[in-house]
């Protein structure tokens, strides 16, 4: 069985968001961070590496029409689904990377 992610990263500031979908969760974090300040990318050159929301699917198909809908949405409606699962906005970085997650 395939996982696929919908996330949502920020700048340190949590003044930008970018918003991705992956199958490696862990893999594509790495890629964000070791991009930060590099032009060429959304996230590298806005530092947007901190990961402050996330959805799990089993199917592709869904998480790509998730990722297309989030995308069209304003920033309000946005941060408020970040905060229904991150209040405080925290990064979630360490979470992903700790043993067993994902």
């Amino acid at each position: 069985m395939k996982n696929y992610f919908i996330y949502i990263t920020t700048n340190p500031n949590k003044e930008v968001l970018y918003i991705g979908i992956t199958n490696n969760l862990k893999r594509r974090l790495s890629e964000h961070y070791e991009n930060k300040g590099k032009t060429g990318t959304f996230a590298g050159e806005y530092y947007c590496y901190n990961l402050i929301y996330w959805e799990r699917f089993l199917n592709a198909k869904y998480a790509i029409a998730r990722e297309t809908q989030l995308k069209n949405w304003s920033r309000k409606k946005k941060e408020n689904l970040i905060s229904t699962m991150n209040p405080n906005w925290i990064f979630m970085n360490h979470n992903v990377f700790s043993e067993g997650a994902f």
